[in-house]
């Protein structure tokens, strides 16, 4: 890789909403000449291929890893040990690793458990704060990283140069680049990401097993509030699947804080107590409206 980041070769493994828009940014920049896709579906990959988001689809991982100057790991988070494994006899010494997983600490882990140390060097665990309820090369979006944050987490063994370069890679994407550690960016999100999916998809479960009505009914009836509410219940099962599960521990603290913040109202409810309701309300509207003001 030359100094300008640009990519003679870079292989994408999972070429859906994230892998297609990163290849698709990384074009419009002109930051690289060749893309190889590797995917689990015939049909995606050959869409792929069909709309110009990669050159050529990976017959194997050891010809698809031939002289690439970097692998972008855009699959889900539950196959990275996998993934991990079957790259590893194949990487070159100078080849970049990052990926786009939700959590760090077991990505990270996998890696340690399978690279070997001249590839851990060049190894940049990230993760792109952006995406969409829709999955597959099809959602594709150029902009879909523009002026959102991309959080790296690299490990201790990764070089500075490595660094360097995937940041370069990110910010001709658009993204707002930041640093922390694994165990912090893990904790946030449980919070700001992962916590609101599994709410999400409780509520869509909730109102079609926990109520007398007819729950289509009920849906008939909700309105723009409910359905911007529920609009991250269409999100992949498999993938919130593998994300809640790789961070567990920190969703359930999440989970147990949320559910104390309903005692809290519930209890306020019980007792009638309408201007705690409303001081509780009020407070929550200011915190989203400082937010929202505050935003970078």
């Amino acid at each position: 890789m030359t100094n300008t980041a640009t990519l003679n070769k870079l292989v994408i493994i999972g070429v859906g909403l994230i892998g297609g828009s990163f290849a698709l940014a990384l074009r419009k920049a002109g930051l690289v000449k060749h893309i190889v896709g590797v995917g689990r579906s015939k049909e995606n990959m050959q869409r792929a291929l069909a709309q110009g988001v990669i050159n050529e689809i990976a017959e194997n991982m050891a010809s698809a890893l031939q002289n690439a100057d970097l692998v972008f790991l855009a699959m889900p988070v539950g196959q990275t040990t996998n993934i991990m494994a079957q790259i590893a006899p194949h990487l070159q010494t100078n080849t970049i690793i990052t990926d786009a997983g939700s959590t760090k600490q077991d990505v990270i882990a996998a890696a340690r458990s399978h690279l070997n140390p001249e590839n851990l060097k060049n190894f940049v665990p990230g993760h792109p704060i952006a995406g969409a309820e829709q999955s597959g090369v099809l959602a594709a979006q150029v902009d879909l990283f523009r002026n959102k944050h991309l959080i790296l987490t690299p490990v201790e063994e990764t070089n500075t140069d490595s660094v360097q370069q995937v940041t370069h890679l990110w910010q001709a994407c658009g993204a707002v680049v930041s640093t922390m550690d694994a165990d912090e960016h893990d904790n946030v999100l449980a919070a700001t990401s992962h916590l609101p999916h599994i709410l999400a998809f409780a509520l869509m479960n909730h109102l079609h097993t926990s109520t007398e009505n007819n729950p289509e009914n009920l849906l008939r009836f909700a309105g723009s509030g409910f359905r911007d509410f529920t609009r991250i219940a269409s999100s992949s099962p498999e993938m919130w699947r593998d994300i809640c599960m790789a961070n567990h521990n920190a969703l359930l603290s999440q989970m147990k804080a949320y559910q104390n913040e309903l005692k809290v109202l519930r209890k306020i409810l019980e007792r009638g107590d309408g201007e705690a309701l409303e001081k509780a309300f009020s407070q929550a509207r200011g915190i989203r409206e400082d937010w929202l003001r505050n935003r970078d």
